[in-house]
């Protein structure tokens, strides 16, 4: 299988950057294609017909799809900076805090974000709840992993800028340093460090992106990153 890495993605998209921040703490090279979400190219559908979603990571003729299936096989295929702990135990929580990020955390802070009334409290609670539980993993603890940047906090990289910018635009303050400490000092490790600096998009562009669409994407609710 050649070498020849190209992602395709969005510079936006915390998915995106999942599968590129692996790709730099690898110290891989690779071309990143910008994807238009609304006029996506003939190669992405080609290469992901069934989700037609970023990321996509082309290795050589072989597509990878999906972010954390990517970060995992970057992770196994090539040298480097460790992404999944060597023991089996360990990688098995590794994975398992993943999944919780994407499947309770992700959507918990998204829906606080973009609902209202009695709907929003019910979110923001459940938030709440998942965020200590995140805050208690950090306890003694630079990154979820211990001392470097591993699958949980790739994982958790919309926690790091990403929801910060979507809390400044709808005016909530859910993730602050009085009441999750750990989770923003965290976060500032995750953006000041060398991999992630290089390829973590600009605060700016993320508002760009989400200021115009706020009353959109309150009345869909849904992702829009695909």
């Amino acid at each position: 299988m050649g070498e020849t890495l190209k992602l395709f993605g969005w510079k936006v998209s915390p998915y995106s950057h999942r599968a590129e921040v692996a790709l730099r703490l690898k110290g891989l090279k690779y071309e990143f294609i910008h994807e238009d979400l609304a006029n996506k190219s003939d190669m992405l559908i080609r290469y992901n017909p069934i989700l037609k979603k970023i990321p996509v990571l082309l290795h050589g003729d072989t597509p990878i799809v999906e972010s954390q299936v990517i970060v995992e096989y970057i992770d196994e295929v090539f040298d480097g900076h460790p992404i999944l702990p060597k023991d089996p135990y360990e990688r098995a929580e590794a994975r398992f805090w993943a999944r919780f990020i994407d499947e309770k955390v992700r959507p918990q802070v998204w829906m606080s974000c973009w609902t209202d009334g009695e709907t929003q409290k019910s979110f923001i609670a459940q938030a709440k709840e998942s965020l200590a539980i995140l805050q208690g993993r950090l306890e003694g603890k630079k990154f979820f992993g211990g001392d470097s940047i591993g699958l949980i906090d790739i994982m958790a990289c919309s926690l790091a800028l990403w929801f910060g910018v979507m809390q400044e635009v709808v005016g909530l303050n859910l993730l602050n340093e009085d009441d999750y400490p750990e989770l923003c000092r965290w976060g500032e490790e995750y953006r000041n460090a060398e991999a992630v600096k290089e390829c973590l998009p600009e605060r700016e562009l993320i508002v760009g992106f989400f200021a115009p669409r706020k009353d959109r994407i309150f009345a869909k609710k849904a992702p829009v990153y695909d």
